[in-house]
């Protein structure tokens, strides 16, 4: 583990692929160039870290949200956005159904648009919000996104016009910011991953981001007995407190896009991922003053089994300049087992992620004395019938 330079930062880029082809990395006038910060860390994903022990409520605070259970109000507690002052929440199924919430849990309306209609979605596949202006995002991904007040009342189509992009999420009072669709780079040349800025008035897109990369690394693999499959695939867009970071996975660099909209290298990693067989991904995941916090999956699997693509969980303690593997608790709910830090679109820039946590399970914990505090309240008021409860992991300030 270290930290590098300058110098070192513009090596590892041309050493990578990441802009150090001899393509420009401007596709027209708009293109963000790359510019460079004072430091950033590699990971070296071949190597074995000492391991280092971890309590969620020593560096972050945590809140337990039970929703509200009423006839009207029952689902499955997919949360899709967090708010200052509602929760959005869909089902698994594809019923349509938006609830939202208040922030204390309590039901406040629901909404369900779905249909054949220009005004309607046929899936609500991915659903954000952009609270200040009182608006609902519905991506059905395949079509539009479709644009709703608080109310489910229709305000507008964002049509996907020039770039078939995915993986939308809100970026600010005026951008949506998402990646071109791999399915609309077939026949192209595909050495790059291109990101963009959207508007959200009428789905220009009014920036573009390029990520390069010597070939693409496929997430899929087969194996020794000719059956074909993937690990979950990589959330591509991560937000990172004032800005977000950009991701592929072919390339051995992570980026930042700040508020000034330039684009840095963040983080790095090594041995190349071109060189890997099997290919070791680097994922970031969580951020906090003092940790960056991140996966590595193997593509390896036995899909015979049922099992492959081992995973390790990293840490890097900017105090001690180290990197570790972790394990993290709850201490609300030690014998759940370890918390693994997971990507998630938020537009609150206080919440790091949000975990879904069963009823019938926090029943069962009680019953056993295995639950303390505020956890603990909840789940004695819980029925096996009762709707999930939300557990928010909020940004701590920590002083180094």
């Amino acid at each position: 583990m270290k930290r590098v330079d300058v110098i070192l930062a513009i090596f590892l880029i041309i050493a990578t692929g990441c802009g150090g082809n001899k393509k420009s990395n401007s596709s027209n006038n708009n293109t963000s160039t790359v510019a460079t910060q004072d430091t950033f860390i590699t990971v070296d994903v071949s190597k074995k870290y000492p391991l280092k022990e971890l309590i969620l409520q020593d560096i972050m605070d945590v809140e337990y949200i039970p929703l509200e259970s009423t006839d009207e109000f029952l689902c499955q507690g997919v949360v899709q956005a967090i708010g200052k002052e509602i929760i959005l929440v869909k089902n698994v199924i594809n019923d349509g159904d938006i609830f939202i919430f208040d922030r204390n849990g309590k039901g406040l309306r629901k909404f369900n648009r779905k249909g054949q209609g220009s005004e309607e979605y046929i899936f609500n596949l991915s659903v954000f919000l952009d609270e200040d202006k009182g608006e609902i995002y519905v991506d059905e991904v395949i079509r539009n996104v479709l644009v709703y007040d608080l109310y489910g009342n229709f305000l507008r189509n964002i049509h996907r016009d020039k770039v078939k992009w995915i993986n939308a999420s809100n970026y600010n009072s005026d951008f949506l910011i998402a990646r071109e669709s791999p399915s609309a780079q077939k026949g192209k040349d595909t050495d790059n991953q291109l990101f963009v800025l959207i508007s959200k008035q009428n789905g220009n897109i009014v920036k573009d981001f390029r990520i390069y990369f010597e070939k693409k690394i496929e997430w899929g693999i087969t194996n020794h007995a000719g059956n074909t499959g993937a690990a979950p695939r990589p959330y591509p867009i991560i937000p990172y407190h004032d800005g977000w970071l950009l991701m592929e996975p072919s390339s051995d660099t992570i980026f930042r896009i700040s508020q000034d909209y330039s684009l840095s290298p963040f983080m790095a990693r090594t041995p190349s991922i071109q060189s890997m067989k099997p290919a070791v991904f680097l994922l970031p995941c969580i951020f906090t003053d003092r940790y960056h916090f991140m996966e590595t999956i193997t593509m390896e699997a036995n899909f015979l089994r049922n099992e492959g693509f081992p995973k390790t969980q990293l840490v890097y303690d900017k105090k001690e300049n180290s990197l570790f593997e972790y394990t993290m608790l709850n201490n609300d709910f030690p014998e759940k087992g370890p918390v693994n830090f997971t990507m998630q679109e938020t537009t609150n820039s206080e919440i790091a992620f949000w975990q879904k946590m069963e009823p019938h399970e926090l029943i069962e914990a009680y019953a056993k004395g295995q639950l303390k505090g505020k956890l603990k309240d909840i789940a004695a008021e819980l029925q096996e019938d009762s709707n999930p409860v939300i557990m928010l992991v909020k940004y701590r300030k920590v002083t180094l």
